[in-house]
């Protein structure tokens, strides 16, 4: 009776649109680009006030992080003065939580379970890979991916949150912040030289030859790739902590002879003097070169007041300088022989010339640069992110004076290096920030931010479902902790609230797919409003999707009288089915009730041990050739930190007696958790497998987490 029923609820999930008491829908407003925001103690890492100047500081020994120092080991510097130290403190960024398995990517498909979400609290690290496609050859681009994928699936921990972001393309920085591999390995496959590069195919275009990509180039790249750090920058200030920006190029000079640094246009159009002032380069009419120092001067500033630390890979890597089978060469053997040693000198030239940008920003912001080097060393990076001292100090009346101070830091004991923060320009924090945030800004910050709002206790369990009428949709059930919500009486005894569902789903590369915004007002009888206090309120949320890819979900919830926001996301993946292949929708979870005879809590993802847990499913394109239903078979799984703690036996996927619409079936399943079964998340994994097909086709995984509660 209870499967039946269940089979019913999931029927109407994913058939029937859901409907909020008094809800009006409309699109969201895209979420802006985040302003800076004001100071908070406990997030921030650089701060520049009137009563305290405070920079992060990493010491190493042997190429290893040193972390048992104290204040008394250590002496600061403004503009060659001795500060006295007033505030001290070293933060770790790793929490020694064991790294999970490898994940495998598949063609078209990443397996591996759904990962934990992270809270403000927990000690991470935050990087972010900028990829400048603008600045990569086709030859280098091939070893960022190799590199990327080796990071991702081999040393990511749980507690990583990390960014892969493209300078040439759409530039939605805060929602692609994950520790979800699969996310990651997706951005990773995305990547692929940009036919607008500033570097051909190779990196060096061989001698006696043309670049046959120079007639495509896209005007002048250098701005774009500045606009694009300055964007990537003003997102990561958002985010609390240290933070590390890996910026990847082949070629970020200090100096260029691209005629202009025009904002947009093909080269030697749409640009002027006051551009070049606005974007602090200066322009050699005699040597036809634009000096682009106060430029990256302005990015490294930029990057002290977001607490961020670049870090800049030399992805040239190590190059043949002397001729290849690629290279020409004409003339007799004296003229080539000093055509070979002009090439030398000029490739030795060109790799040095290509990384003094990124080797500036890197410096000045307490990072490094990585240089010849296959393996781009992002384990040492990572290394480096492991934690840092705070140093602190109260500054003079003079360092407010607008103009740039010098910081210097030294540590006593021998044998030691530190890297701190070249300096910082005397504006003070009010001068420094834009303004107070509306709460449209909140909403937007909360849907986009890698941490989940927490004024409101919101949890969301989504999945893909599709009916012939209405095409795709992610339904999500939307969990909301009642006690977090503000009720007022009403009429007959009962309690109202009202407040806002807004929604948003991000591509694979940041830009944001779909959004949908709700107003809801909820009136409860005091008994349901009683049950409401003490299990939550379950609703559900539709947003509809065009084209099967990759995506995140991020719902946030506003209560309109206290303005509290609480934000979860989730990772769903949308399937092709015009292509006719074998595809499952999410699974969705319940509990049952033999008393009613009626399946509680659809969605619900919070069980105690010893208690059934019914899951259900859409099978689709469930036909082979012959039209006849496949032989599928399904296994469900329970685990817990990549341990299997339950497996179930191999089901037989069945269709109804009378089913005739082969495209969509509906399948359920059940399991008994172990009486001993401790608290905490678990991920149940079922597997559905076509056996005796003519073609081996991999499993189609689908993944839930739940909670275990005594």
């Amino acid at each position: 009776m209870k499967l039946k029923i269940f089979l019913a609820l999931l029927l109407l999930a994913c058939l029937v649109l859901p409907v909020l008491a008094q809800t009006q829908t409309k699109p969201a407003e895209p979420p802006p680009v985040p302003q800076q925001k004001p100071s908070d103690d406990k997030d921030d890492v650089v701060r520049i006030t009137t009563n305290l100047v405070q920079v992060d500081a990493v010491v190493t020994k042997d190429g290893k992080p040193v972390t048992n120092l104290t204040a008394d080991d250590f002496e600061i510097y403004e503009d060659g003065k001795k500060q006295t130290i007033t505030s001290f403190a070293y933060i770790s960024n790793v929490s020694g939580a064991p790294v999970p398995k490898p994940v495998t990517l598949e063609k078209n498909r990443t397996v591996g379970p759904p990962v934990a979400r992270l809270t403000q609290d927990e000690p991470h690290r935050i990087v972010g890979f900028v990829v400048d496609d603008l600045g990569l050859s086709a030859e280098s681009m091939g070893q960022v991916r190799k590199q990327l994928k080796k990071f991702i699936t081999e040393q990511l921990q749980p507690n990583d949150l990390v960014a892969i972001i493209r300078t040439g393309g759409e530039l939605g920085v805060l929602q692609q912040f994950t520790n979800d591999k699969r996310l990651l390995l997706r951005a990773m496959e995305r990547l692929r030289w940009n036919g607008c590069s500033r570097v051909g195919i190779s990196v060096f275009t061989p001698a006696g030859s043309e670049d046959p990509t120079a007639p495509f180039r896209c005007g002048n790249t250098y701005s774009q790739t500045f606009r694009a750090l300055r964007f990537i920058l003003d997102g990561m200030s958002e985010l609390p902590g240290r933070k590390s920006l890996v910026l990847m190029s082949d070629d970020l000079p200090r100096e260029t002879q691209e005629p202009r640094i025009g904002y947009d246009g093909p080269i030697g159009r749409g640009s002027s003097r006051s551009n070049d002032r606005d974007l602090g380069t200066e322009f050699d009419q005699f040597t036809n070169t634009r000096n682009m120092s106060g430029l990256l001067q302005r990015i490294a500033e930029k990057a002290i007041r977001s607490s961020v630390v670049i870090y800049s890979v030399d992805t040239q890597g190590l190059q043949v300088l002397g001729p290849t089978a690629a290279d020409q060469f004409r003339g007799d053997a004296r003229t080539i022989t000093h055509s070979i040693n002009d090439l030398v000198a000029s490739r030795a030239r060109l790799l040095e010339i290509r990384r003094e940008g990124g080797e500036i920003i890197a410096r000045q912001t307490g990072g490094y640069q990585i240089r010849n080097s296959n393996g781009f060393k992002l384990d040492q990076i990572m290394t480096d992110q492991s934690g840092y001292y705070l140093i602190g100090y109260r500054p003079g009346e003079e360092t407010f004076n607008r103009r740039f101070h010098h910081i210097k830091a030294k540590v006593k004991r021998s044998g030691m290096s530190l890297r701190t923060r070249f300096g910082f320009f005397g504006v003070t924090e009010e001068e420094a920030n834009h303004g107070k945030r509306t709460t449209q800004d909140l909403t937007n910050l909360a849907l986009t931010s890698p941490f989940a709002a927490q004024d409101i206790n919101v949890d969301i369990s989504p999945f893909f479902a599709n009916d012939k009428i209405n095409g795709s949709v992610v339904r999500s059930f939307v969990y909301i902790e009642a006690k977090d919500m503000t009720f007022t009486p009403a009429a007959e005894g009962r309690q109202q609230a009202a407040f806002d569902l807004h929604g948003v789903i991000f591509g694979d590369n940041g830009s944001i797919v779909e959004q949908r915004t709700s107003g809801a007002k909820v009136s409860l009888s005091q008994r349901d409003y009683e049950l409401a206090m003490q299990n939550g309120m379950q609703l559900t949320f539709d947003i509809p999707i065009k084209k099967p890819g990759a995506y995140q979900v991020r719902i946030a919830a506003r209560d309109r009288t206290s303005s509290k926001i609480g934000s979860a996301g989730q990772f769903v993946v949308v399937p092709n089915l015009s292509d006719k292949k074998l595809a499952v929708s999410g699974v969705i979870l319940g509990t049952g009730s033999d008393e009613s005879h009626n399946l509680a809590s659809p969605g619900a993802r919070r069980f105690t041990p010893n208690s059934d847990v019914h899951f259900a499913f859409m099978v689709y394109n469930g036909a082979n050739e012959s039209g006849a239903f496949r032989n599928l078979v399904m296994q469900a799984k329970v685990l817990r930190e990549d341990k299997e703690v339950f497996t179930g036996p191999e089901v037989p996927v069945q269709t109804a007696a009378n089913q005739r619409d082969l495209s969509r079936v509906i399948t359920s399943g059940s399991l008994r958790l172990p009486p001993d079964l401790e608290p905490g998340n678990y991920y149940l994994q079922v597997a559905v497998t076509e056996v005796g097909g003519k073609k081996k086709v991999p499993p189609m995984v689908q993944w839930s987490q739940f909670e275990v509660q005594k």
